[in-house]
């Protein structure tokens, strides 16, 4: 098993290429069911998670290559179509739920076993089957396997009321409605750049979709769709996260690709904190005002507010920030599992429930620490770039599903890092 090592204490200068977002192309990719036609996603992340939906599509049926080192897909599902997305794959990675509303609308009928991906609470699928049950489909929960048919094969169109915005139901419902007989409208839908691409991928198929990126979003349904070539959104949680290296540890860092737009909630608390980011022709430039960054309080809330992907990253910042700060965790119930790790590298943390109290200290000392989950294991080696001496980060396994290339990326502007095999 590998490892991440760090030795901290360098300034970090140049450019950071952000790549396409991946919770944004494991949304694409199931829209690929939808159609008999192609369809081809280019600047794709080179993820681990990528390769989980590539197999979990294939084993459906579809065709899918990759392209120019990964960073095109190119995607046909023209043949026949097995409905039934296996246990196997699916406990790999919480989005293969995703291909439940496309399977459905398709074909009328599908089983997906419940599914998988990282351990920071729940997040029920009963959201998901609420709506698709209001569009006409049964579904029963069976040796955990969800079994879905559409009543007269074909889902209809219906008025769905979501008590929270989720993301992942907003994108399975109005997948499954692309195809469905009449008007969808999805009330208190997510308003996530991630839906709004998808949006656009889905009407450059040929659906009729409004109201993306509001609370509101109709549907009308259309009896196929076609082929497409699709731009995948730049990866908002990368650019957060590599915004945050400068502003840790020092220097001046522009992240190609990056739009104030995609994370202006995050933008105002950077600014709070002392760090400068400024929009340049070709992405953000990130450059910390003083030696130390000031404490900010930060609540995490849906889109447009603050990312719950970016909160242990956030907190890693805090950790040498100038006074004390509260994180409030609004969207899931285990997200702190970081902070027991970075007390181990000498930071001031105390949770109680869904608050951290951080009061920052002057300097982080080096560690071996674990990796908990995707944000986590990031979060802990952006604290070992600025922390004093070695800092060893096991059970990596969880930063490839989320991070392309983290190593080259962070050495060449600067960091002293590696990739070595966990003793």
């Amino acid at each position: 098993m590998d490892a991440i090592l760090v030795r901290g204490g360098n300034a970090l200068n140049g450019q950071i290429p952000i790549a396409g977002a991946k919770n944004a192309c494991l949304t694409l990719m199931p829209a690929t069911l939808l159609s008999e036609e192609p369809l081809t996603l280019t600047n794709a992340p080179r993820l681990s998670d990528i390769r989980t939906m590539t197999q979990l599509l294939q084993s459906l049926g579809a065709e899918v290559t990759s392209l120019q080192e990964g960073r095109v897909i190119a995607m046909s599902c023209h043949g026949a179509i097995n409905t039934r997305a296996d246990y196997d794959i699916v406990r790999k990675m919480r989005a293969s739920n995703l291909v439940l509303g496309p399977l459905l609308a398709r074909e009328g009928h599908a089983e997906v076993s419940l599914p998988g991906g990282c351990a920071i609470g729940a997040r029920p699928m009963d959201i998901h089957t609420d709506g698709l049950a209001k569009m006409g489909a049964q579904i029963d929960l069976r040796d955990g396997y969800l079994y879905a048919k559409a009543a007269g094969g074909r889902l209809k169109g219906a008025v769905i009321d979501f008590p929270f915005a989720s993301v992942g139901a907003t994108e399975n419902i109005m997948m499954a409605a692309t195809l469905a007989k009449g008007t969808t409208v999805i009330n208190n839908a997510a308003r996530e750049p991630e839906i709004v691409d998808l949006a656009d991928c889905l009407r450059r198929m040929g659906a009729q979709i409004d109201g993306d990126g509001t609370a509101t979003i109709t549907v009308q349904g259309v009896d196929r769709l076609g082929a497409a070539t699709h731009p995948v959104v730049a990866d908002r949680i990368e650019l957060g996260t590599y915004m945050l290296a400068p502003a840790i540890c020092g220097g001046e860092v522009e992240l190609l690709g990056g739009r104030i737009n995609l994370i202006g909630a995050f933008c105002e608390k950077l600014d709070a904190a002392g760090i400068d980011v400024t929009q340049t022709d070709r992405g953000l430039k990130v450059k910390c005002r003083g030696a130390r960054a000031n404490a900010v309080d930060v609540t995490t809330e849906p889109f447009p507010g603050f990312p719950t992907d970016l909160q242990a990253q956030m907190m890693a910042l805090l950790c040498t920030a100038d006074g004390t700060s509260v994180l409030e965790e609004t969207i899931f119930e285990n997200r702190f599992m970081h902070a027991p790790e970075l007390i181990r590298m000498g930071a001031s943390i105390e949770v109680h429930g869904g608050r951290a109290t951080v009061q920052g200290v002057e300097r982080l000392k080096g560690a071996p620490v674990m990796a908990t989950d995707l944000r986590a294991s990031v979060s802990l080696i952006l604290a070992g770039l600025a922390a004093e001496g070695e800092t060893k980060v096991s059970r990596v396994y969880h930063l490839d599903r989320g991070y392309e290339h983290v190593v080259a990326k962070l050495s060449g502007v600067g960091a002293d890092i590696e990739r070595i095999k966990d003793q």
